[in-house]
């Protein structure tokens, strides 16, 4: 069975690099899944989350913020300004963050920015301790 060689880095680290099934990401036309075989692609990143299924272990979920990533035989780079992990990532901080900028009440676009990220570091960290609970209950 063909697989993915993925590589996510940020630009201070190498954050996840593994074979994969499928990885999909958040580009600006929208979600974009990858598999074995995929035509070539180069797409700009959105912020959000970029999930892997990797062939081994548990599924991945990353905040990504900014960046762009590529697609040509079988290989996937995603190059992120930043990107965390969901397990790097502590849920009541990042929660915090956010209850921090609605409560401001700005609109301008670094609040807006702002708020994007918060959201997306927040539904990363979620979606991994949920996997973490189910995990845990047998499922």
């Amino acid at each position: 069975m063909a697989e993915l060689n993925v590589s996510l880095v940020a630009m201070d680290r190498e954050v996840w690099v593994g074979k994969a099934k499928i990885v999909v990401a958040t580009t600006p036309e929208g979600e974009i899944g990858i598999m074995p075989g995929h035509e070539p692609v180069l797409a700009l990143l959105i912020d959000g989350t970029v999930r892997i299924e990797p062939v081994e272990g548990r599924r991945i979920r990353a905040a990504v913020h900014g960046g762009f990533f590529s697609v040509a035989n079988n290989d996937v780079a995603i190059l992120a300004e930043t990107a965390e992990l969901g397990s790097e990532i502590d849920v009541d901080r990042a929660q915090a963050a956010l209850d921090r900028i609605l409560a401001d009440g700005r609109v301008d676009r670094g609040e807006k920015e702002a708020e994007l990220r918060a959201r997306t570091r927040l539904k990363a960290a979620l979606s991994f301790e949920q996997q973490m609970s189910s995990m845990h209950q047998g499922g």
